[in-house]
């Protein structure tokens, strides 16, 4: 099942501790997010990458986005004050940007796009034209690819999939939380739930969810047209 937690909690190690094991090359581009440079591998890298020295990666802003063991490929861009570190991979053309950060053994790859205050972590993959981004957390062995987009407090973690969304509604309409609609899902806070279990958000749910009471007739006919709109963009 797929799970989505709004929390913003999780400790990463120190980015620093480790020796570069690349270096700047002189080859650069102009990017709308400033001038970025390939880098270079000085010495051998091993598992999970393995690198040889002097392998040409991707490009990135300054020698700080990249540290311990991380690698970027491909044309991959890591810029601004964006961080990739652990055994982390960024590759392909995938972005990342802003204070992001890509740890531990995660993988960003293909057109993927991690910016804003976003984290990807542990295991997790971002990959095809997927976006990550505002406050939001990807973890565990979680996956988020084609055109997904994940945004604001959540957090995918564990086994979920979030896939090729390629039409996403977000609502907020006087709740303590956002109802994001997609092809498949529908996402209230923390809870999950399948489309055809709109039926089970009852009146007294929502208001267990922190909807007024008297918006709920109006929560309704937002959420089904919600869904129409959702459903006409496939």
């Amino acid at each position: 099942m797929t799970h989505i937690k709004v929390a913003r909690h999780m400790q990463y190690k120190n980015i620093g501790e480790c020796m570069k094991h690349f270096k700047l090359t002189e080859e650069k581009i102009e990017t709308a997010f400033g001038t970025l440079y390939r880098i270079e591998a000085t010495q051998d890298i091993g598992a999970p990458h393995y690198i040889k020295k002097g392998t040409k990666g991707g490009y990135v802003a300054k020698e700080d986005c990249v540290s311990g063991n991380a690698w970027v490929s491909g044309d991959a861009q890591v810029s601004g004050d964006a961080q990739v570190y652990g055994d982390a991979c960024v590759s392909g053309d995938a972005c990342v940007s802003g204070n992001a950060c890509v740890s531990g053994n995660a993988w960003v790859y293909g057109n993927a796009w991690v910016y804003d205050n976003a984290r990807v972590y542990d295991n997790a993959r971002v990959s095809g034209n997927a976006w990550v981004y505002d406050n939001a957390q990807v973890s565990g062995d979680a996956q988020v690819y084609g055109n997904a987009q994940v945004s604001g407090d959540a957090q995918v973690y564990g086994n979920a999939h979030i896939d090729s969304i390629s039409a996403i509604i977000v609502i907020c309409i006087a709740m303590k939380y956002s109802i994001t609609v997609t092809r498949k899902l529908i996402f209230i806070g923390c809870q999950v739930f399948k489309r055809s279990e709109l039926k089970t958000i009852t009146r007294k749910k929502a208001i267990e969810l922190g909807l007024p009471k008297e918006y709920h007739k109006a929560y309704v006919q937002m959420l089904k047209g919600a869904m129409l709109l959702v459903k006409e963009k496939q």
